[in-house]
């Protein structure tokens, strides 16, 4: 089977990609001596002595009971469905039906889907946009303090940090602004489970999201923590959130058939994490990074400044090099990236970063730049986005609806029937319900005219 060889094929030269435990070299011990145990003995159901996420007894229940006291929560569920999941559970569970939810425009989709699936109204804000990279930024407490001026009666806050490109804002002061109006504030801390690791090196990380006081928050324990893709966590803190209605968002959206394996990498990951031998391994990757963007920046190799050192992003504008552009190149050299963008080139170093890192990336950048650089890209236009937007349609009837293509010459005024995201990594410009204003269809064309292998020349809206 084609699949099952390719799962057994080398890696890459470089890995420079999620899953954080660096095809295996990351992986706590434990989790490590259960894969090498007898196949597929750890593929197990929820039996009495197991138990799952929602059971009160068990390995599983004492396992979150115990992940909650490492983290400084007072609940924790583990999630087999990826942060994707607990991000939707978590959601459904702070706000009812019908009522007003604030996602910043860099949301993870899952979040739209829960929208959807929770009969939820979305107020989407824009963000802070950097023109020399195309990113966008994570916003001030006076940015946010204006959003929720605008933005009317709301049932709950949605918050990311860090980003993929491992930006983090200053949080405490954001979530204190939505706690004053006496909401509740869910944080997407997917990216950063790293950031509330046993004693982490002063200063190299910021505060995890629990410690700046918000009241849900969902790691993925193979996005910045060393286990298996689609593991996970949520964790509660304090008296806003309701663990009840928790507990039902996850019944709804959770398999009733939990992979033990994934349950039991979740606790192995978060365990090993905040141990005394994890964070030497963390203490060792974060100089590394920290020692290979200094080695990169002496060689005047051009760096997206951020707050995780784990995560290295290259600004390929600077090089005259779309991001695309330079993944498809290295990607043919044997280095494999995570996130490619008009402007930027993020990659993840994972836990145990590669052997000889420095020395063999420094090499292919500097490759890169002789084979395609040339004179810097043009600063990239923000979308014209309003700080506060809300859908005419709800998004779930919005998606239904019966669709038709249009030319993007002809979509001004229309209703968009899905999500529009220009380009990776996927922020809507446009969500189902919301209508297409003049100034948004003509960026989308401008744009087409520099990405038209990323742009459709059409978009679908209700008919």
């Amino acid at each position: 089977m084609r699949l099952l060889q390719a799962l057994r094929a080398p890696g890459p030269g470089l890995a420079l990609h999620l899953p954080a435990h660096g095809r295996g070299r990351g992986l706590p011990p434990v989790l490590r001596q259960l894969l090498a145990a007898p196949p597929a003995s750890w593929d197990l159901p929820e039996l009495p002595g197991i138990g799952g996420p929602l059971e009160p007894h068990g390995a599983v229940a004492q396992a979150q009971g115990e992940a909650a006291q490492l983290c400084g929560a007072d609940r924790c569920w583990f999630g087999v469905n990826g942060a994707s999941g607990l991000l939707q559970a978590g959601l459904l569970g702070l706000a009812p039906p019908g009522s007003r939810v604030l996602l910043p425009r860099n949301l993870h989709r899952s979040l739209l889907h829960a929208c959807v699936l929770g009969q939820l109204r979305p107020v989407l804000f824009n963000l802070p946009f950097d023109a020399a990279t195309g990113l966008w930024l994570p916003p001030t407490a006076a940015w946010l303090e204006r959003v929720l001026e605008q933005a009317g009666p709301l049932a709950a806050v949605v918050l990311i940090r860090p980003t993929y490109q491992g930006l983090a804002g200053e949080l405490g002061g954001l979530i204190e602004l939505v706690h004053r109006r006496g909401l509740p504030v869910l944080v997407d801390e997917a990216h950063g489970a790293h950031f509330g690791a046993f004693a982490p090196p002063r200063g190299l990380l910021p505060a995890p999201a629990l410690a700046a006081g918000a009241d849900l928050v969902v790691q993925s324990m193979h996005k910045a923590a060393g286990g298996l893709g689609q593991s996970a966590v949520l964790l509660q803190q304090g008296e806003r959130v309701d663990a009840e209605a928790v507990q039902r968002g996850l019944l709804w959206l959770q398999t009733s058939s939990p992979s033990a394996l994934l349950l039991a990498s979740a606790a192995a990951a978060l365990t090993h994490l905040h141990s005394r031998r994890g964070a030497r391994q963390l203490q060792r990757a974060l100089g590394i990074g920290t020692r290979l963007r200094q080695r990169l920046s002496t060689e005047g190799v051009p760096l997206v400044a951020n707050q995780d050192p784990l995560r290295l992003v290259l600004n390929t504008a600077a090089l005259g090099i779309s991001g695309l552009a330079a993944d498809t190149w290295l990607i043919e050299r044997g280095v494999i990236a995570e996130l490619p963008e008009p402007g930027c080139l993020t990659f993840c170093l994972g836990l145990v970063p590669p052997p000889a890192l420095a020395w063999r990336l420094s090499r292919r950048l500097r490759q890169l730049d002789a084979a395609l650089g040339g004179a810097a890209l043009p600063a990239f236009q923000p979308p014209p986005l309003p700080l506060v937007a809300e859908p005419e349609l709800p998004v779930g009837q919005a998606w239904r609806a019966p669709s038709e293509a249009v030319p993007l010459a002809d979509a001004a005024g229309r209703l968009a029937a899905e999500p529009i995201c220009p380009y990776p990594p996927g922020i809507p410009l446009l969500i189902p319900g919301e209508r297409i204003d003049p100034p948004r269809a003509a960026w989308l064309a401008r744009q087409r005219q520099l990405w038209p292998d990323q742009i459709a020349d059409s978009l679908k809206v209700v008919a």
